[in-house]
């Protein structure tokens, strides 16, 4: 379908946790705004949201707790199925769900379409973790009439992340496409451009369309971190970004511009060098690897979702991202 990053921390290959933690988003959420279309009723009342997303997270709990992949399936698709997936394979070894796997219950921001007709997406901003992580941003999508809403992705709201304001008046806005246009640049290249951001950093061609944020400074970390060990042994690392504009979904803002939540595939190579083995970085790098068969080389494989918000064409604004998860879901030998 078209339409629709507290710290990540790593230390040496031998010890590093891959999954990123996010400082409390206590940014200003999205508030109502003078009304720019000609529907202001959306179709979906906000009793009728929460009724939608009080089951699918009452789904996932128990999925949760019998530690099963295949629960998910009914309630969750996209990059959230596959994360998901992932966390409960990890957790059937280490006992436990990762914390930043936790979805708040209450919320404390819904933007509903006006839209008629499908697919039709619900943007919703939880409150803040009991342990004060940050909020998660939501995205429910039903793809008929006849079939039921899913989770599709989730985003952690970076610290101090400012989203924009929505069109209609109360609760909804329009959806937008990945061709949106007069907008610095349409979803689908924005998407793709900040995928050669994450993978090129300051050398990238669209690097200076994108404000900076704590997902590029994360990986740059991660990256100079790695590279200072694997350098001893004459070793090699590449990270490769894919974007994936097909699973991306998107709500026209306020002001002309998007809110849009994608995913970015991404792949990381790391290669011992001088006759080493190259070994997980992690214990959920380990579980997923599932063997004590090791080579040179090892590739992990992440599922990135980010949110970007990307202003009109005349803003003079940049890019920013606003939230983003990054999991790994993949670790093999070569």
């Amino acid at each position: 379908m078209s339409m629709r990053w507290n710290k990540l921390c790593v230390a040496a290959l031998s010890v590093a946790a891959l999954i990123m933690p996010l400082a409390a988003c206590e940014g200003q959420l999205p508030t109502p705004a003078a009304d720019s279309s000609t529907k202001t009723q959306p179709d979906l009342t906000e009793a009728q949201e929460k009724k939608i997303r009080t089951k699918i997270l009452e789904t996932i709990d128990q999925a949760d707790a019998a530690r099963s992949a295949d629960g998910y399936k009914a309630v969750m698709g996209g990059p959230q199925l596959e994360i998901r997936t992932s966390q409960a394979t990890i957790a059937q070894k280490s006992g436990s769900m990762s914390k930043y796997a936790i979805i708040p219950k209450d919320i404390a921001q819904v933007v509903i379409p006006t839209d008629d007709g499908w697919p039709r997406s619900v943007f919703t901003i939880t409150t803040t973790t009991e342990d004060q992580q940050s909020k998660r941003l939501l995205v429910l999508n039903q793809e008929s009439a006849r079939q039921n809403y899913k989770l599709m992705a989730m985003a952690r709201l970076f610290e101090g992340a400012q989203l924009p304001k929505f069109e209609v008046p109360t609760i909804g806005s329009r959806m937008g496409t990945d061709k949106d246009e007069n907008l610095v640049a349409t979803p689908a290249d924005a998407l793709t451009q900040y995928a050669d951001v994450l993978q090129n950093g300051a050398n990238s061609k669209f690097a200076s369309q994108f404000a900076d944020d704590q997902l590029r400074q994360k990986i740059v970390e991660l990256t100079n971190t790695v590279q200072e060990g694997i350098a001893r042994n004459n070793g090699t690392q590449e990270q490769t970004f894919t974007a994936a504009p097909d699973q991306m979904w998107v709500m026209r803002t306020a002001d002309g511009g998007d809110l849009v939540v994608g995913r970015v595939d991404s792949v990381w190579t790391r290669q011992a060098g001088d006759g080493r083995e190259s070994q997980p970085a992690s214990d959920d790098e380990k579980i997923l690897f599932n063997s004590d068969k090791y080579t040179s080389t090892m590739k992990v494989t992440y599922v990135n979702v980010v949110a970007l918000y990307i202003p009109s064409a005349n803003s003079g604004q940049q890019i920013t991202a606003v939230g983003a998860d990054r999991t790994p879901v993949k670790v093999e030998a070569l």
